[in-house]
């Protein structure tokens, strides 16, 4: 019976890249697995011809070859006996099919920190990388238009003193583990598959600490608080993140440090509103310097003033923009600019004296309102709209 093309046997094209050889294998495998259909010949001949399919694809040389030649390159034991049998390897082969596709479910990539195989079959001596921490800084908005350089007092594990980060007793020293031989794995057998498994005695470390340290209890590490220095450089915004490399938790049993990340929040200012580079700042006007013109005086986010000239007949939510008086951006030359909003404000608390002012004005003014005049005007049209 002819051979099927590989691609068929998959399902994909044959421009199909890496990913979507994988995928596709990893789909039809667990429908074909003999585990799942117990006793059907058929489907265990497809999981075959599937598996020898995946076992020529997923290598470049072997697709080239394949994608050239045909089966034909396969022929003479160049690349596993043609036809559906497992050859002499097969064991090994799917082994490392299975740990490519499925390696974090089967205890490939876990394991406590312990490492993939290596040129030796052997793993590492169960050093595990420490974990990330993170600690929450609020700094206020003048602190991010500046800048600063804070000292942060930060609760974290370090590597053991005593034992030098090794978790074992002065004087002595961990041993392999008789159980998995320092693999950190342990191997059994599931019908055609080796499955391996994390080596339930030193969790896939590949080392036992018979004589552990008294000061660590064997983790090679304990909690110490330190202070740290944290640049913060200005323009950082609200949610910044800093990462201080290598100042996280220490490693297992003399593993690397983990990283610390500082999250920055920005208190609110009592009179800028931030936008990205950008500062608003809202200030209110009195009547009659909003009516005849004028001049103000503003804060600055440095600290300075700035005045401001503003035009007669200003209305409540004109705004002035002061060029560069903004926020400095992070990273860059760049700086953003300030925005003065201004809010008309209306007197209260007005005297006998100041009311008769008012409404001898309101008397003698004509014209001068042509916002209100307009609205007023087009409201009437409205109404009159509904009444005829």
């Amino acid at each position: 019976m002819a051979k099927r093309d590989y691609y068929d046997v998959l399902g994909v094209g044959r421009s199909a890249d890496e990913k979507e050889l994988k995928a596709a294998y990893r789909k039809l495998a667990k429908q074909l697995h003999p585990d799942a259909n117990p006793g059907d010949a058929r489907t265990e001949a497809k999981f075959k011809e599937l598996n020898e399919a995946y076992d020529v694809l997923k290598d470049p040389q072997k697709k080239a070859a394949y994608d050239r030649f045909g089966h034909q390159a396969f022929e003479n034991g160049m690349g596993g006996r043609g036809g559906a049998g497992f050859g002499p390897d097969f064991n090994s082969s799917m082994s490392d099919i299975f740990e490519d596709l499925f390696g974090d479910f089967m205890g490939g990539g876990g394991g406590g920190g312990r490492g993939r195989r290596g040129g030796g079959g052997g793993r590492n001596s169960g050093a595990t990388r420490g974990s990330d921490l993170r600690y929450n800084m609020e700094i206020s908005l003048t602190e991010a238009f500046t800048g600063k350089n804070a000292q942060v007092r930060v609760p974290s594990s370090v590597s053991c003193e005593v034992c030098g980060g090794s978790g074992a007793k002065p004087g002595t020293s961990p041993k392999t583990c008789s159980t998995c031989g320092g693999q950190g794995a342990v191997r059994s057998q599931s019908g055609f598959f080796t499955v391996e498994r994390t080596c339930p005695s030193c969790q896939g470390r590949g080392q036992v600490i018979p004589d552990p340290c008294s000061a660590c209890s064997g983790q090679g590490r304990v909690t110490r608080e330190r202070t740290l220095s944290v640049n913060i450089p200005a323009g950082v915004e609200d949610g910044t993140r800093i990462r201080l490399a290598s100042e996280g938790g220490a490693g297992l049993r003399g593993g690397p440090a983990g990283d610390l990340y500082i999250f920055l929040s920005v208190r609110p200012h009592e009179f800028f509103q931030r936008d990205g580079a950008d500062l608003f700042c809202k200030v209110p006007v009195s009547m009659t310097a909003a009516a005849i013109g004028g001049e103000i005086e503003v804060p600055t986010i440095d600290g300075k003033k700035a005045r401001v000239t503003v035009p007669e007949g200003t209305q409540t939510g004109k705004q002035f923009r002061l060029k560069n008086k903004g926020m400095p951006v992070l990273r860059s030359s760049q700086t953003g600019d300030m925005y003065i909003q201004v809010a008309v404000e209306t007197p209260v608390n007005l005297s006998r004296r100041q009311k008769e002012l008012l409404r001898e004005f309101e008397k003698e003014a004509k014209n001068n309102s042509p916002e209100s005049e307009g609205f007023f005007a087009r409201a009437r049209a409205f109404w009159d709209g509904f009444g005829s």
